[in-house]
């Protein structure tokens, strides 16, 4: 995934601190960010879709295990969270942004 940051570095280290994910390693002794298998969605919205903030792009998405205990952690750190929010048959979900503003959507998958 890529995206334009005001600070790449800044934001780096904030994902990486807050949601566990680890930036392009720069030398061969970095570990890469892996992920489990599982699907990934791609979505266009319609833009003028209300389902994230219209002066952005884009809207990140990452699944979480157990997606109390995330935002837990997360409103813990500093991090605000929004309402969250089911789907039946989907899973729930709970909004953040990062440091730019830019929305995340935490979604923890309903169970088979």
């Amino acid at each position: 995934m890529f995206f334009r940051s005001k600070d790449p570095s800044a934001l780096a280290a904030w994902y990486q601190k807050h949601l566990g994910i680890d930036p392009v390693p720069t030398s061969p002794t970095m570990t890469p960010w892996i992920t489990e298998p599982s699907l990934t969605v791609f979505s266009p919205f319609d833009q003028d879709t209300d389902y994230f903030p219209k002066d952005r792009a884009f809207m990140l998405n990452f699944r979480v295990g157990d997606l109390d205990a995330a935002i837990a952690e997360l409103n813990e750190a500093g991090v605000e969270s929004g309402e969250l929010s089911i789907m039946e048959g989907v899973g729930r979900f709970a909004r953040i942004h990062d440091t730019e503003g830019n929305p995340i959507e935490l979604w923890e998958p309903a169970l088979p």
